[in-house]
């Protein structure tokens, strides 16, 4: 599955209120979640600029990653 930044940070700063499908999706160990490059940087770009407030640092997040 290819998840967009918006689910990204939703699901990693545990918003939730994704649907009963979509949790269940991004919680099976079996599926294969997959996130842009571009994400990760859209990321590190807003919270570098003070637009993305995060409960995380972004080194933190891109570890959880590998």
């Amino acid at each position: 599955y290819l998840i967009d930044t918006h689910v990204f940070i939703r699901f990693m700063e545990g918003n939730s209120s994704f649907s009963p499908i979509a949790k269940s999706i991004m919680l099976d160990k079996n599926n294969e979640i997959f996130i842009s490059i571009a994400s990760l940087w859209e990321i590190s770009i807003k919270t570098s600029i003070g637009k993305l407030p995060m409960n995380r640092r972004y080194d933190e997040i891109a570890d959880l990653l590998y």
